[in-house]
């Protein structure tokens, strides 16, 4: 099996910048499960991961426009914070989301100086060259369910559905099966 459109992806990865920090990882965690085709990842890692199979390894270099833009000093504001009802609560490195007239924006406070904070509305990986380096661990069908929710269902996912044995992969469940589902 061969990863294209409507398939259920399982990878491992690491990301780094070109100084070779890791930004990013899955080395202690699950693998990463997504939708090929249905822009649950950068268009860039989707075409190098088009036509791959069953453990492949693929290494990737994502430029900034390919990736989450270059850095833009416009979406940087100070904002009072007498503004907020909790100020006492807010604190640099948080991360929330907005909702902007471009859609969902990630912001960070990334200063508080006097009776001001500084919010940055750029993506934390904007402006930055990104190294991808997957491996394919899991390719299955994916269900006409995740396929019209654009989403992998697993265990505690949120969309409302139940999971388990008939969850559609091609193999007996077992732990770390890598199929997304819980057993």
């Amino acid at each position: 099996m061969i990863i294209e459109k409507n398939r259920a992806i399982s990878i491992n990865y690491e990301l780094t910048n070109d100084a070779g920090e890791v930004l990013d990882s899955t080395q202690y965690q699950d693998p990463m499960i997504y939708i090929h085709g249905a822009n649950d990842i950068l268009p860039a890692l989707e075409k190098a991961l088009e036509g791959k199979s069953l453990k492949a390894r693929v290494r990737v270099k994502v430029s900034p426009e390919e990736g989450y833009g270059e850095y833009n000093e416009e979406l940087v504001q100070s904002i009072p914070l007498s503004s907020f009802p909790n100020s006492d609560k807010i604190v640099v490195g948080t991360q929330f989301q907005l909702d902007t007239s471009q859609g969902p924006k990630i912001a960070t406070i990334t200063k508080i100086e006097g009776a001001e904070f500084t919010l940055d509305m750029n993506h934390p990986l904007a402006g930055q060259t990104l190294n991808f380096d997957i491996d394919v661990v899991a390719i299955r069908d994916a269900t006409p369910e995740e396929i019209e929710k654009g989403h992998i269902h697993t265990e505690g996912c949120g969309c409302g559905h139940s999971h388990g044995e008939d969850c559609g992969c091609d193999h007996d469940h077992k732990e770390g099966c890598g199929c997304g589902h819980s057993h």
